[in-house]
């Protein structure tokens, strides 16, 4: 069992336990209202009012409670895409949008120059867009003054086309040089999920990689400059919506 399910199973049993609790509470209290009532010879009917009105009041307290236990969040997961934009990402982009799923690309800057119109539809859609260099190249095998170049360069084009100044980076094949944090605001974001799927073109190679091992919070790691994971992408959106996992943008997982 999923450990999301698992912590929901455990939220309906103390909502149950907490409902078993409110009966009894308010039995004994309908008992004593009723033995007060007799005491001071109250009519009948305003013993049976106030008797409703403790069944009334116990019903919203049970109702209550079973809203605040049984009411949870979906367990929630980011699909992040490197390397694009590129011919492959309106096909994506069409697919996450059929889906309602938001979802997290870091852009190369070269590509950012040749495809500015992705990059802007990827934004207005609602998509969180990070940085990944411009060249896509290993920032440990720079100096820093290179690195910042990388980084900087890339930034300044997605600024320039979507007015929002980039706040994540993942860096290429996932090294990153820390002391860069010292001259950048910028916070670098990995991945828990990697089907290496720039290694094949069988999705159902891919998207079987993925769906078994993905967990709430998990960060998936693909690329939309492939078709064959382009298309991986939505069946894995598809299966873990079935499975009952939100997908939000990097930021939700790591801010909350």
């Amino acid at each position: 069992m999923k450990e999301w399910k698992l912590k929901k199973v455990i939220q309906i049993l103390t909502a149950c336990l907490a409902m078993i609790v409110v009966l009894n509470v308010s039995g004994i209290s309908m008992k004593t209202t009723q033995t007060i009532d007799i005491n001071k010879k109250e009519s009948k009917t305003n013993r049976r009012d106030s008797n409703l009105q403790i069944e009334s009041e116990t019903r919203e307290t049970i109702s209550r409670i079973l809203n605040e236990q049984i009411q949870t969040e979906l367990p929630q997961i980011a699909i992040t895409f490197d390397d694009g934009p590129s011919v492959c990402t309106p096909a994506l982009l069409d697919g996450l949008k059929e889906r309602g799923v938001k979802a997290t690309f870091f852009l190369v800057g070269e590509n950012v120059e040749t495809y500015p119109d992705i990059v802007k539809r990827i934004y207005e859609e609602g998509h969180l867009i990070g940085n990944h260099t411009y060249h896509h190249v290993e920032i440990t095998k720079l100096s820093d003054e290179e690195a910042m170049y990388e980084i900087n360069k890339t930034d300044e084009l997605i600024a320039a086309i979507t007015g929002q100044r980039v706040q994540y980076i993942r860096p290429p094949f996932g090294v990153w040089k820390r002391e860069l944090e010292n001259y950048l605001d910028v916070l670098p974001v990995m991945w828990t999920v990697d089907p290496l799927d720039w290694t094949t073109e069988n999705i159902d190679e891919v998207v079987n990689k993925v769906v078994s091992q993905a967990k709430e919070n998990d960060i998936i790691l693909l690329h939309d400059c492939y078709k064959s994971s382009v298309e991986a992408a939505l069946r894995i959106v598809d299966l873990l919506k079935a499975e009952g996992f939100e997908f939000v943008t990097v930021d939700k997982l790591i801010l909350e």
